[in-house]
């Protein structure tokens, strides 16, 4: 292993320079150095060196997965080749924070990377980041917040890791901030699990503080709402996760990883056709949705619940997303905005549909 260590980094439009939203459909460019976080990689661990940055579109990278992630292996083997770069010993992604988009692009890149190049890779995520769940089994991945404003802390354990990666040694969640891979290994401990139990029993009993061994994950409770007493006299709005969005997708709603909702008109609509609508989601078949996307949003038999009087009225507008990988933060913001709106707007109830 040389003094210093090859590495390319792998950051999305925002973080390279290249724009905002607007360039989130831009494919993968290549630049020799370090962009961006890059600079502060070199300035934390001195024994990196950036020698390309490869740029990406973070939607781009989401909506067409397979083939952006081979673009990336295709502009370094290209520099490469043309004694532009040295061979990379190190890829780096991220960190991604809490932006799916993002955490996905970098998971992908990095279990690709590590197959085919045959280096080690890392990035780094905020824990409700979706490309913890879906990549950490193969992938290792730093913990970090859920902003830029931990930048400093997230490039500092991205780093730490890498370089024990670098070393061959094995990464320990609770020694690196990281995410556990999800498998199972053995390790021996000087008391038998019997006496460990008994013991922990025993501090719990004298209001001891302790720890288990065994982590149960911790799910929110939601009071069911009360039945509403007369549906004929409300008005009742439609919502889905299941990506229901006006043909051409107008506000370029992701197929997963959402960062944002629709709101649509069906004022004067009495259902939807395959020629108006389409669903977006990237999570499940879409054909039978696409030729009737009624079959996601019922707005064809809610028409005819009103027309019957079995139904107050229909809200005019109805609200779409993608439920596919999309985090709990992001989820929870879109429920408390979409619930604000329909309540300013006089709704008393709401058909939530999924996929």
């Amino acid at each position: 292993m040389s003094s210093t260590i090859p590495t390319i980094h792998c950051i999305n439009q925002f973080f390279g320079g290249l724009g905002g939203e607007e360039q989130a459909d831009c494919a993968p460019k290549f630049f020799v150095g370090p962009k961006g976080p890059g600079l502060l990689i070199e300035t934390t661990a001195p024994e990196l060196r950036i020698v390309g940055t490869v740029v990406f579109g973070d939607n781009h990278v989401a909506e067409n997965t397979e083939a952006a992630v081979e673009r990336v292996l295709e502009l370094i083997g290209e520099q490469v080749a043309a004694g532009e770069i040295e061979a990379p010993e190190l890829l780096v992604a991220g960190p991604a924070f809490n932006a799916g988009r993002y955490g996905m692009a970098c998971g992908a890149i990095c279990e690709v990377a590590q197959k085919e190049l045959r280096i080690p890779a890392v990035t780094a995520m905020f824990e409700e980041n979706p490309g913890v769940e879906e990549y950490r089994k193969s992938v290792t991945i730093a913990r970090c917040g859920g902003d830029v404003m931990d930048m400093n802390q997230a490039v500092e354990r991205m780093v730490g890791v890498a370089s024990k990666l670098l070393r061959g040694e094995q990464t320990i969640p609770e020694d690196d901030m990281t995410f556990a891979h999800g498998r199972r290994q053995n390790s021996f401990a000087a008391e038998t699990g019997a006496k460990r139990a008994l013991n922990m029993l025993l501090r719990k009993m004298k209001g001891e503080p302790f720890a288990t061994e065994y982590q149960m994950p911790e799910f929110d409770r939601v009071a069911p709402a009360s039945a509403v007493p007369d549906v004929s006299q409300i008005k009742l709005a439609l919502v889905t996760s299941g990506g229901i969005v006006p043909r051409g997708n107008p506000d370029r709603i992701p197929s997963a990883s959402a960062q944002r909702f629709g709101e649509y008109s069906i004022d004067g609509i009495d259902c939807l056709t395959s020629r108006t609508h389409q669903t977006v989601h990237g999570g499940y078949d879409p054909t039978y949705a696409n030729a009737d996307p009624n079959r996601v949003l019922p707005l064809d038999v809610m028409r005819e619940l009103e027309s019957e009087g079995r139904i107050g009225s229909l809200h005019s507008r109805y609200f779409a997303t993608v439920g596919n990988a999309t985090s709990v933060n992001n989820a929870k913001r879109f429920g408390e905005e979409i619930a604000a709106t329909l309540i300013s707007d006089g709704v008393q109830a709401v058909i939530l549909t999924s996929t």
